[in-house]
């Protein structure tokens, strides 16, 4: 129930239904506007607000079709009846609008979620059930009318002909109007700058009066002045009657073919009717959308009982009118519960109790008429079944009501129906009659509301029910709070204790004689002015420990926001661990079968070598040993034990340089001289260098024995085994010649597959690795089987780039490259190149 039957009025609801008959498109929207009515049904209103966010989320991210709103209804109605048929412009409004219903279908059922199963905007998606649309129309249509809304030429043949025919016969009236013109402007019959005219729809020529029977013709009119006199020239008689008779049988032709065309659509008239009122469902909805976006709305949480729980709440008009004059509106938060029902408001004039009242009124109303309200996301609305207000002067000459009258009218209806389901708003409450005999009605009154638990929001000056609501279960006391260092009303509103009307204040503030306001003080006595000065100082002091509680408040939701994006950020980087394990558990398995199929190839190049068998189960004894070890060690550990590891190499190499250097002090202590030392390197290097064809050798810090093929300068053709490779002579040294072994079939074969693939690697062998980005153990892996690759091509020297980052990468790699014999020398690349992020090293 809402009352009285003004309530739109009195909450300026009628206003709100004029801007969105604005945003409407078409008439459709508009008679939906009109429709709108109040709900308590809580599943109907959370499903018209649900479909307004839904169309708001549309606007804010989508492109949506919403161009060609037309309400043909009143045609489609009219053509239900035989024998009448749409015009072109009707039949062009058809076109269009049935085009943006097919358009708003689409574009609703193919919107849907990431995983493509679940509509985008549910709510509306589900307008569209039932919905026919009409392409087939649109088409046949289009076939008929152009992008202007005319009647094609190509409607039909006869039509084509007609109009071929109009334009042949217009065509040759204006040649001969033209040689007509030329000859009397040669004769002075007419001025030279005339032109043809139409009369009645015929060509006529301009004459002055007095030339008008020169020219053989018919006068057709004459001007207002009388100056000029239309004649048609006798030889274009025939040819406009022509004319005017192919125009009446174009337009018997245009009529025809419209009617053809009802009379498909007339069946269907009803379905069509039927995809109309979904037009006008989008366009209420849309206007609502457009409402809710500009003043701020959004979908508070709804509950299915009632209660008010509200934050940030503010009036729409009034925020809208604000802001024009570059002002801000003050927000309003407001709780009503079953233990504070009603809330008593109280405070000075012009404080903002009106404009409360009016504000809680309105968007309770909103709510439940489906449209989203302007308050903060955190809110909580409830729903009432009957809505009350008493607002404003109703006095009434017709019906004999002073003001006061109509305030105890309004008080009996609202006791009468007023509940627990009922939300009662009354602004001065008990005024306008003797103060004391009001007050006492209107606290008897309130006891009724109470007993009744019904809610409400009531503005008073009363003493008397300020007490009564302090005193009573089920009330609350609310102050709107008043600056009494500048004297002006804050407009907000404190709920906990009462307000001071602040009339001595105010009266001193608009100029009353001081002598005036003492008198007045001391007829009302001084406990009251002290009682009125109290609870000013209560409201200000509750005001500034209010504040200091919202400061903790908000200092406190800031904290837990912080703590909660930490918990996130944690959590995020405990997956991200999981996952890079895992990332390093997968690539440790991959790098074993890497691993496995380059000792399978390298024992199958021993074989073809003629290893011994003892070296090659040597070989796979200690690759199933580092299998076993990279499956027990931990991804994480993997680069630490690296370390280690090239730290016991360096360890050993530094132990065998000592053990060298001891040698070297051995030697010294021998008898033979520096020079006989030098004299035997000088000897070996010799006899080194006079290497000759067919002499067993093998590459120095190697096993594998090769025989010399051909020498040429400094280096040298050698085969080792099936493979020929050239190397520098000073990187060989003499080795006994190998025994031969018998070869078996299959071991031929793999020997000959082998040889063909270390060719081609031989081939394609490139100078530079790129291990940037890679692992200490990946590059490490990957400079070991590149050397390899390096030494059987024979290359002199190699470029590893690894960047410079953290250097960490960079010295891994030359910890390992000076464990290798073979390497003569490593260092960084000209600055010029690379400089320390590419390492080149050297072989023997």
């Amino acid at each position: 129930m809402i009352y009285p039957n003004t309530f739109e009025q009195k909450i300026s609801f009628d206003v709100v239904r004029k801007d969105l008959k604005e945003l409407c498109l078409c008439p459709l929207g508009e008679q939906r506007v009109d429709e709108m009515a109040f709900s308590s049904n809580y599943t109907e209103i959370k499903h018209k607000i649900r479909q307004t966010t839904e169309f708001m989320r549309i606007l804010q991210n989508e492109d949506f079709p919403d161009q060609n709103f037309f309400d043909v209804r009143p045609y489609l109605k009219r053509i239900r009846i035989e024998n009448t048929f749409l015009e072109e412009k009707e039949l062009f409004e058809l076109q269009r609008s049935l085009d943006t219903i097919c358009k708003i279908v689409t574009f609703l059922k193919k919107s849907v979620d990431e995983d493509g199963e679940i509509p985008c905007y549910v709510q509306l998606n589900a307008l569209t059930n039932n919905v026919v649309t009409y392409p087939q129309l649109v088409k046949r249509i289009d076939q008929i009318l152009d992008k202007y809304g005319k009647v094609k030429d190509t409607a039909s043949p006869t039509l084509l002909m007609i109009r071929r025919e109009l334009a042949s016969t217009a065509g040759s009236i204006s040649r001969t109007l033209a040689n007509i013109m030329k000859s009397a402007k040669g004769d002075g019959l007419i001025d030279k700058d005339i032109a043809p005219t139409l009369r009645d729809g015929r060509l006529v020529i301009p004459v002055a009066p007095a030339m008008k029977r020169k020219i053989r013709g018919i006068v057709h009119d004459e001007s207002d002045s009388g100056r000029t006199v239309y004649i048609e020239p006798a030889e274009v008689v025939e040819a406009n009657n022509k004319i005017r008779e192919l125009e009446s049988a174009e337009r018997q032709e245009i009529k025809r073919i419209l009617m053809e065309f009802t009379a498909t659509v007339r069946p269907d008239v009803q379905e069509i009717m039927y995809s109309y009122e979904f037009l006008a469902d989008i366009d209420f909805i849309r206007a609502k959308a457009k409402f809710a976006i500009a003043t701020n709305s959004i979908e508070p949480s709804i509950e299915e009982k009632q209660m008010m729980d509200w934050c940030m709440a503010v009036h729409p008009l009034l925020q809208r009118s604000l802001q024009k004059h570059g002002r801000k509106v003050v927000p309003l938060d407001i709780l009503l519960n079953h233990k504070q029902r009603i809330l008593l408001i109280s405070g000075p004039n012009a404080g903002g109790k009106s404009v409360c009242l009016k504000t809680v009124g309105l968007l309770q109303y909103m709510i439940q008429c489906g449209l989203p309200v302007p308050m903060a996301e955190s809110s909580k609305v409830g729903i009432f079944r009957n809505l009350f207000i008493d607002i404003g002067d109703e006095q009434s000459l017709e019906n004999d009501l002073s003001t006061y009258s109509s305030h105890l009218l309004n008080m009996k209806n609202m006791m009468k129906s007023a509940d627990g389901a009922s939300l009662i708003l009354i602004d001065e409450f008990g005024t306008g009659t003797e103060p004391q005999i009001g007050g006492a009605i209107a606290q008897a009154v309130l006891q009724r509301f109470v007993k009744r638990h019904a809610f409400g929001v009531i503005n008073t000056h009363y003493q008397n029910l300020k007490h009564y609501a302090q005193e009573t279960d089920g009330m609350v006391n609310g102050a709107m709070l008043y600056d009494r260092q500048q004297m002006a009303p804050l407009f907000q509103l404190q709920i906990g204790n009462p307000g001071s009307s602040f009339a001595v204040e105010i009266a001193r503030k608009i100029g009353i004689p001081d002598d005036i306001i003492a008198e007045a003080s001391e007829l009302v006595g001084q406990e009251y002015i002290n009682s009125d000065k109290y609870l000013q100082d209560i409201v200000r002091d509750k005001r500034y420990w209010e504040n200091k509680r919202q400061n903790i408040h908000q200092h406190e939701k800031q904290m837990e926001q912080t703590i909660e994006r930490y918990e996130a950020e944690i959590k995020k980087l405990h997956d991200e661990r999981k996952d890079i394990i895992a990332k390093a558990k997968a690539d440790a398995e991959e790098l074993l079968k890497n691993s496995n199929a380059r000792i399978e190839q390298t024992i199958r190049e021993i074989k073809e070598a003629q290893a011994e068998k003892e070296r090659t189960r040597n070989i796979r004894q200690d690759f199933n040993q580092y299998k076993q070890e990279v499956a027990a060690i931990n991804p994480e550990e993997m680069e630490e034990k690296i370390r280690r590891q090239m730290e016991k190499i360096k360890a050993r190499k530094q132990r065998k340089e000592n053990g060298e250097k001891k040698k070297d002090n051995n030697i010294s202590k021998n008898p033979l001289n520096t020079q006989q030392i030098q004299a035997n390197a000088t000897k070996a290097n010799t006899e080194s260098i006079l290497f000759k064809e067919k002499d067993w050798v093998r590459i120095k810090g190697t096993n594998t024995p090769g025989q010399i093929m051909k020498i040429s300068g400094n280096e040298a053709s050698v085969a080792f085994g099936a493979i020929r490779s050239n190397v520098k002579i000073n990187r060989l040294e003499p080795c006994a010649e190998p025994q031969k072994k018998k070869e078996s079939i299959s071991a031929t074969f793999v020997s000959s597959q082998t040889r063909d693939e270390i060719r081609e690697k031989t081939l394609n062998f490139s100078q530079d690795i790129d291990v940037r980005g890679m692992r200490g153990d990946e590059a490490i892996q990957a400079v070991t089987y590149f050397i390899d690759d390096a030494l059987v091509a024979g290359a002199s020297r190699v470029r590893i780039l690894h960047g410079t980052g953290s250097g960490i990468l960079r010295t891994l790699i030359r910890q390992y490259v000076a464990t290798i014999p073979a390497v003569s020398d490593y260092r960084d690349e000209h600055p010029q190149f690379g400089g320390a992020g590419i390492t080149i090293v050297e072989f023997m």
